[in-house]
């Protein structure tokens, strides 16, 4: 297992969850819920020196199926442009199917009405992409995923 936190982000079409994770890449905690738009690309790349991280983790939307559809693309478009703001910090895409399912079965079964899981849903679904990334990643001594190109 590499040494070093890592940020996981849950890119939304109007909110953007962030995640980190301890230095020993152990553990994924929620920090944040970012307005999708203007500034967006700066406040993420902030957060992400703010805690020194050796990689960011975005999710990639697939089907059920395993293939990638319009919201891939724009997944992917953003992943390229984040890769410029953190540069020379790696941004990896890993497939994100069902995060937000059971982000959101996990709030429930802590009690947490959907209606007041809205601000931090997308937080819970940046804290699944990165938590399964860590337990990959220490399960088979390589990170999942596909490293992104700036774009």
């Amino acid at each position: 297992m590499r040494v070093g936190a890592r940020v996981g982000i849950d890119v939304g079409g109007t909110r953007i969850g962030v995640a980190a994770s301890d230095a020993g890449g152990l553990v994924a905690t929620p920090v944040e819920t970012v307005r999708r738009g203007e500034g967006d690309l700066q406040r993420l790349a902030q957060l992400i020196a703010e805690r020194e991280a050796v990689e960011v983790i975005v999710g990639l939307p697939r089907s059920l199926r395993g293939q990638e559809e319009l919201a891939a693309g724009e997944v992917r478009s953003f992943a390229a442009a984040l890769a410029r703001y953190v540069a020379p910090c790696p941004v990896r895409l890993v497939d994100e199917r069902m995060t937000t399912a059971v982000a959101t079965r996990h709030m429930q079964a802590r009690g947490i009405s959907s209606r007041r899981s809205r601000k931090t849903i997308d937080q819970a679904a940046a804290m699944v992409i990165l938590q399964e990334t860590l337990d990959i990643e220490r399960e088979h001594g390589a990170p999942p995923g596909e490293v992104v190109t700036a774009a």
